[in-house]
């Protein structure tokens, strides 16, 4: 069988595209590859994903996803340069489109985006941004395979720091922020495991009608908020406090060190 998409790295991202793509009807799991030198890593996705092709070695002429930890990627590249490849589409954090078309040759397209962590459970948020030889049908197929596991922005290559700075660390910001919440509660007197679980659902409900309603977050703001009520003076002590400007400077130093690190 004819491999669409071969996925270099089975780690958990790897993984949950396989799946999603596998979910979507993307592909079958016979026309998906994945290159994992780890054999306990093989033997578990050969398990986990019933009639996946699972190797230690990509294969030649394929479309291939670049899912690896950025220091192996100039070596990953090497090897699929020898071989051929297609397309490529790279989820590595942090390298450049550069950097591969340096070693594949500037005329294979290359796709680069930055995914986050909550792919794995499919609903991520990713931006793709298209190297010098890649076209309108590339980017379509790029996120194509992204999609499966969440939504998918396009941007020029210079924004990935941004997106990384707000979507790629951002999950790390809520967790941070569920936290808070929940040592909160527990100050103000609710049994730990009480609010957590009402943390929980309130920054899914939240999340929920964001996403599916047509108002912007100011508006639901709003739409909580009672003159002199309650969520008042919540609010009172953020907007005090300074919360906008936290946030920007948070995004903002998140953006400046993946540029320090795209650059190193």
């Amino acid at each position: 069988m004819t491999t669409k998409l071969q996925v270099i790295g089975g780690g958990k991202m790897g993984e949950a595209l396989l799946g999603g793509l596998i979910a979507d009807g993307w592909a079958t799991a016979g026309e998906l590859h994945v290159a994992e030198p780890d054999a306990e890593r093989r033997d578990a996705l050969a398990a986990a994903v019933p009639g996946l092709s699972v190797g230690p070695d990509p294969v030649a002429g394929a479309d291939t996803l670049i899912a690896v930890k950025p220091d192996v990627v100039p070596a990953v590249c090497r090897v699929l340069a020898d071989l051929g490849v297609a397309r490529v589409l790279s989820i590595a954090a942090g390298v450049r489109l550069a950097t591969f078309e340096s070693i594949l040759g500037d005329d294979i397209p290359v796709v680069r985006a930055m995914p986050n962590t909550p792919s794995l459970v499919g609903v991520g948020a990713a931006a793709i941004a298209a190297g010098s030889a890649a076209g309108p049908d590339d980017l379509d197929w790029a996120a194509g395979i992204l999609s499966a596991v969440g939504t998918v922005v396009v941007v020029d290559e210079p924004l990935l720091d941004a997106v990384t700075g707000l979507s790629g660390s951002g999950p790390a910001y809520v967790f941070l922020l569920a936290e808070a919440l929940v040592d909160a509660g527990e100050a103000a007197g609710l049994p730990r495991a009480t609010a957590a679980a009402l943390t929980e659902q309130t920054l899914l409900g939240a999340a929920t009608l964001l996403h599916q309603g047509d108002d912007p977050p100011s508006i639901l703001r709003q739409n909580v908020t009672s003159k002199g009520g309650t969520t008042a003076a919540g609010l009172a002590v953020f907007e005090e406090a300074g919360f906008r400007d936290l946030v920007r400077d948070v995004v903002a130093a998140a953006t400046e060190r993946s540029r320090e690190l795209g650059a190193g």
